[in-house]
């Protein structure tokens, strides 16, 4: 019981990552072009691990939060970066 509270709460933090990411890329990229390609990459790696995870569990439950976190996960470093280039005030690249 405990470890799927556990397991729901990281999922919720990755879910939050993703979108946090989704929302501020429009501001950090400079053409729609380049928006779209970096949307592309996060949601096709983000699935990708998610499979990969989903796929360590035969639980139905287990295998959906494995994989709401492995697609969260792919998106951490982005949300770190977008953080970062907000806090310094920086433009689009």
């Amino acid at each position: 019981m405990f470890r799927y509270l556990v397991a729901a709460l990281v999922a919720g933090l990755a879910v939050t990552a993703a979108a946090y990411v989704h929302l501020r890329l429009p501001y950090f990229t400079a053409t729609p072009a380049k928006l779209r390609a970096t949307r592309a990459i996060l949601f096709v790696v983000g699935v990708g691990c998610g499979y990969v995870g989903a796929q360590m569990y035969r639980e139905p439950v287990d295998a959906v939060l494995a994989f709401i976190i492995g697609f969260g996960v792919v998106h951490v470093p982005a949300t770190a970066i977008l953080l970062l280039k907000g806090l310094r005030g920086e433009g689009r690249s």
